[in-house]
């Protein structure tokens, strides 16, 4: 297994790390803009994120944006899929490359993940979900059968998605929301039943 490099120092990398040891990565480095980061996890910093040495990369970035477009510069350079060891994925699911599933998440059959998704921990994504490129579904959200998410979407922290609904791109859906039917305008999505915040 080859040496991986991820870009992003901060809590997230510290997970990402983590799953990574626990698929096999010894030899992990990161790398950081912030110059003032010598370390991660243990692990040290090697340089920024436009300097990656020989190996395979993951971008351990929260945000979508900044996500997309670091992995959009090293797109001619291997980058995993990282499955924490207690998620649950059914074998026919689909991820794409550099998406992280994380502790206790589920995925179930049918569901098609993006590049450079985030699905957090103890998550649920429900059988034949379409989860578009970039996005995140947050700690403890969880998605009900057929639903369809668009790219650098975020789910929140605790978020419930009813069955056969559709969220379009560059939404952010808050803490606790429930959606309950179709959103198509990108914005800001709060409380129960979710609705655009203002």
């Amino acid at each position: 297994m080859n040496r991986l490099i991820i870009i992003g120092a901060s809590g997230h990398g510290k997970v990402v790390a983590d799953i990574a040891a626990l698929n096999g990565y010894k030899d992990i480095v990161f790398l950081d803009d912030d110059e003032t980061v010598k370390e991660c996890a243990g692990y040290p910093v090697v340089g920024k994120s436009a300097e990656a040495p020989e190996g395979e990369i993951f971008v351990a970035v929260g945000n979508a944006e900044t996500r997309q477009r670091l992995m959009t510069n090293y797109k001619d350079r291997e980058q995993p899929v990282l499955i924490h060891p207690s998620a649950v994925v059914a074998k026919n699911v689909q991820i794409g490359s550099g998406s992280v599933v994380m502790a206790g998440a589920v995925i179930n059959p049918g569901a098609i993940i993006g590049k450079g998704c985030i699905i957090n921990t103890s998550s649920s994504v429900d059988h034949d979900c379409i989860i578009d490129d970039f996005c995140h579904i947050s700690v403890g959200a969880h998605l009900a059968g057929t639903v369809t998410v668009g790219e650098c979407t975020w789910i929140g922290t605790g978020v419930t998605v009813s069955n056969n609904v559709n969220i379009c791109g560059g939404c952010m859906i808050g803490a606790g929301a429930v959606v309950i039917k179709d959103i198509s305008i990108s914005g800001t999505y709060i409380g129960v039943p979710a609705k655009i915040k203002n």
